[in-house]
């Protein structure tokens, strides 16, 4: 599958049909989960399937999802972070988006569900014991079908220029010079990478050999580690296929420039 086209049909599924997956098809995704969490390998990263859904939905509805919209399928999915940690959240969200590629693949959609605020008895009686803590779980089955006649727009996508800097901060990049480093197509399909309702936190600081993740958010405010992992993952992917082999090794700083504050995440040697 060509990560550019998987980029530009993601789609998050909010209505469900009331199908179960087939229990050939949960056994691998059991074998997938167990295989993402020996892939991070800290043991700080657990994934736990839940086969009857039902039950979640009832002990969330009205409380779970964005603003207590709680999404309802026959399947879902926690992630499960041992500790708050910056990195476990960061590639909490990774591993996610390597779930949902690979789910994707399966013939199967997904959605992104919060349960941050959902209190900790109700988290107890829903998701049972568990060692860590459950913020996100991923809704997963099969989508009711979409109107057709509606066309997705991507007229809302921040342009390559605002999201990579040259050398410094606010030093926006010029197409012609991503284009001639051979860097243009991937900067611009990362822009279809997904982000926490669509807010398109992520810059990139491209320099002579490396480039830097940072996270731009306001003062006051906290730098959105979820979507920080999630593009990290795709930007990863998209630079296998121009040959950049390169992973992402966390850093830690925090630039303000004026109103606006940028939260450094990870480097990537080119």
């Amino acid at each position: 599958m060509l990560m550019t086209n998987f980029l530009k049909k993601r789609k998050s599924v909010r209505e469900f049909k009331n199908k179960k997956i087939n229990s050939d098809i949960l056994d691998e995704i059991k074998l997938y989960l167990d295989s993402l969490e020996r892939e991070y390998g800290t043991g700080n990263l657990k994934f736990k399937l839940y086969e009857y859904g039902e039950k979640l939905y009832e002990g969330l509805r009205g409380i779970g999802g964005y603003s207590g919209v709680m999404i309802e399928s026959p399947h879902y999915i926690g992630l499960e972070l041992i500790d708050d940690k910056d990195k476990n959240t960061i590639y909490g969200s990774y591993y996610m988006e390597k779930l949902i590629t690979k789910l994707n693949t399966m013939g199967l959609d997904t959605c992104w569900v919060s349960v941050g605020n959902v209190d900790k008895d109700t988290k107890k009686d829903v998701f049972g014991d568990i060692a860590g803590e459950i913020n996100y779980i991923l809704a997963i089955g099969y989508g009711k079908a979409r109107n057709p006649f509606i066309n997705d727009s991507f007229s809302d996508r921040i342009g390559v220029e605002e999201i990579v800097f040259t050398d410094k901060i606010e030093n926006h990049a010029n197409v012609d010079d991503l284009e001639n480093r051979g860097l243009g197509d991937l900067f611009y399909y990362i822009r279809f990478a997904p982000s926490t309702l669509n807010k398109q936190p992520w810059r990139f600081l491209l320099e002579r050999d490396k480039v830097t993740l940072l996270i731009k958010y306001n003062k006051g405010e906290e730098p959105n580690l979820i979507d920080a992992g999630i593009v990290m993952y795709y930007f990863e992917s998209l630079g296998e296929s121009i040959g950049l082999n390169s992973k992402w090794q966390l850093v830690s700083n925090t630039v303000e420039e004026g109103n606006d504050c940028y939260k450094y995440i990870a480097e990537l040697r080119l």
